[in-house]
């Protein structure tokens, strides 16, 4: 039952919002309304897209993966020396015998987009769940942020690098970087459209750029047998015997972890996949057959790049120039390209090159924008503007402008971040698909896929000590979000939070079949269902209370299942126990349910519901915090203070009645 508070205006009067309510409008736009008060369980569903081939989404994700060739060859270089090659080869076996099993798996039992995260949050529920989930989105938070920042630190480097560039660029990395992470700012908070289509032209070019430079330089290396034998030597001189350099190479490989990155981006992006026509929302066997091509295609152009340019890097370019300073020092394929095919060639590689790292940086800003909403405002964790783009946006850069700074967009030093936040989400993907295969009782799998999980724990542990860098900035994200989460949710602990509600025809039988003119409600214990304790409960009830026919009396019980969410579906069941009327429903917490319900009967029914409670025993400040953490405690003065806030006209709000 629902009116007008004034009647519409006419066509043509509407004044335009101005001033500080136009900018609050204009960031706000697309920000879903409030718990309570739109149906599902994710707000607005999303607008129609057109789903794309599987190749074409690869080129997408690969704006992160392919990218990283722009650094990837000089950061190996430095870090392992004439060991690159063979630590890049291990790489490469880890990539395709763990991170792309682990990954497939990954897109069959989370082919909606919401990645291996989402799995962990269903294997781990409640509190410590919710905990975990905020840590891997602190350690993915630096992941997508590192990718941003590194990204632009590295076109920037091929910018002031380049023989053409004005000389007034040299020593102005910091502001070149901050530059172009703002231009990504500007792109989002204008809007971003056909992103596909522009990804598929920058990966087509840049990969067939990389290709010239990388057959040019081998072929080099064939015709100079003399510079492979030298490389060859320095490697034994340094390394002693055969196994001495294997073992050596194991060691050094997670130095490189750097090329694994792309394998999240890869599963969040599945569904812009297109599908088969016999495709359901449950088993979506065609998406999920074009993200594992699309997984292994990309594992496999990687590895061959990755592979091909460590071995021309190593052998053609002098030691002294990977490092700091030096003409390689970031932008090895880069110092090839124009080493070896001519400063016009190798400015059009550096433009693409720039083109490509700028683009995964707006890739990664996708990625955050697509992670953020899907769980911290789900949680109560986040301001109700975290559901929007634009303040997202704004946060972001800020957070990507000081990381900036602190770096002095120095490529090199953003690696161990870097490395640290990509190992940490495919460490936690290999455990995720462990823990799944071992519930399932598939042993021979889980014993595969433990094995993965140590390989990846070895090297997330041996990057984190060696390059601690990461692990404190991922200590910093993992921080903040859990102060903001916990501060907003105390902050929207009064919000209505069901996201739709539902009664059976029994509870629609029990609210509509009341003869009075008053809905009258008893909020009952459901941990005590005898008969005895429904009797004491009314009598006490109608003693404190003119209650009138005590026959039209119902009873609301909610069971709280897992008070560590936030926003749920309400179910509410009508049963007759004991010959007493009685509304169940399972919830997240008590008093908030309990409004939502309310609101709902007199919507249903036209009629004002009365709730009659006990008084809590107990410490006020004990029960408050058992709201908070546990939906429970404070029930009765919780209760009509959420009404209070979801509705204001005192005549329209349901009664609360304490004694």
């Amino acid at each position: 039952m629902t009116s007008l508070a004034k009647a519409p205006d006419e066509p043509g009067t509407y004044a335009k919002p101005r001033g500080k309510a136009a900018l609050r409008l204009w960031l706000l736009e697309g920000l879903p309304e409030s718990s309570g008060k739109r149906q599902g369980p994710h707000g607005r569903p999303a607008e129609n897209h057109h789903p794309a081939s599987w190749w074409r989404v690869m080129c997408l994700t690969g704006l992160d993966y392919f990218s990283t060739l722009g650094y990837q060859p000089a950061i190996a270089a430095l870090a392992a020396g004439v060991l690159a090659p063979l630590a890049t080869i291990v790489l490469v076996l880890v990539t395709l015998l763990g991170a792309l099993p682990v990954y497939k798996r990954v897109a069959r039992e989370s082919p909606h987009g919401a990645g291996s995260i989402a799995m962990l949050e269903r294997l781990l529920p409640r509190w410590w769940g919710k905990l975990f989930v905020l840590a891997l989105l602190g350690f993915a938070a630096t992941d997508f942020m590192i990718t941003i920042t590194l990204s632009g630190a590295d076109a920037t480097a091929h910018i002031i690098e380049n023989p053409f560039a004005p000389h007034f660029l040299q020593g102005h990395n910091v502001g070149i970087t901050l530059i172009l992470v703002a231009g990504l700012a500007a792109i989002f908070l204008r809007g971003f459209k056909e992103a596909m289509s522009i990804a598929v032209v920058l990966v087509a070019v840049f990969l067939a750029m990389n290709l010239i430079v990388i057959s040019v330089a081998l072929a080099k290396v064939t015709q100079s047998p003399l510079l492979t034998a030298d490389w060859w030597g320095a490697l034994t001189t340094q390394h002693g015997s055969p196994f001495m350099i294997v073992a050596v190479a194991l060691l050094v490989f997670p130095r490189l972890a750097l090329g694994l990155s792309g394998f999240e981006t890869g599963v969040a992006v599945m569904p812009q996949i297109k599908g088969r026509p016999t495709d359901t929302e449950e088993n979506p066997e065609g998406r999920i057959k074009g993200a594992h091509k699309l997984l292994t295609t990309a594992a496999l152009i990687m590895s061959s790049f990755l592979i091909t340019s460590s071995l021309a890097t190593t052998i053609l370019i002098p030691a002294h120039e990977f490092q700091p300073g030096g003409a390689a020092n970031g932008r090895a394929l880069a110092f090839l390209a124009h080493d070896l095919l001519g400063e016009g060639f190798g400015t059009a590689y550096d433009i693409s090159t720039i083109a490509i790292l700028w683009f995964a940086g707006a890739s990664a800003m996708a990625g955050l924008l697509n992670l953020v909403p899907r769980y911290l405002p789900r949680f109560g964790m986040a301001p109700e503007w975290a559901a929007a783009v634009r303040p997202l946006v704004l946060v972001f850069t800020a957070v990507a402008v000081l990381i900036t700074i602190i770096f002095k967009a120095d490529v090199v030093a953003q690696g161990g971040a870097y490395a640290t936040g990509v190992l940490v989400l495919i460490t936690s993907a290999a455990v995720a698909v462990t823990l799944s295969a071992k519930r399932k009782g598939e042993k021979k799998k889980a014993i595969g896929f433990g094995m993965i999980s140590v390989a990846f724990i070895y090297t997330t542990v041996a990057n984190s000590i060696e390059r601690p860098d990461g692990l404190k900035i991922a200590a910093l994200f993992i921080l903040g979000i859990v102060l903001v989460s916990l501060l907003s949710r105390m902050r929207r602990a009064f919000e209505l939070r069901a996201t739709s509600i539902h009664m059976d025809e029994a509870a629609t039988a029990f609210v509509t079949s009341v003869k009075s003119d008053t809905i009258r409600i008893v909020s009952h214990d459901p941990k005590t269902k005898n008969a005895a304790a429904y009797r004491r409960k009314l009598a006490h009830a109608a003693y404190v209370n003119a209650m009138g026919n005590l026959q039209d009396v119902l009873f609301l019980e909610v069971i709280v299942d897992d008070s560590s969410d936030f926003e749920t579906d309400l179910e509410v069941r009508g049963i007759n126990r004991h010959g007493f009327k009685i509304l169940q429903v399972h919830a997240t917490n008590v008093p908030n349910t309990v409004a939502a319900v309310l609101l709902h009967i007199r919507d249903v029914t036209g009629l004002i519901p009365h709730i009659y409670f006990r008084w809590n025993e107990g410490n006020p400040i004990t029960n408050l915090l058992k709201f908070l953490f546990i939906g429970e405690g404070e029930i009765a003065p919780v209760t009509r203070e959420v009404l209070r806030e979801a509705e204001p006209d005192l005549m329209q709000r349901p009664w609360v009645h304490v004694g």
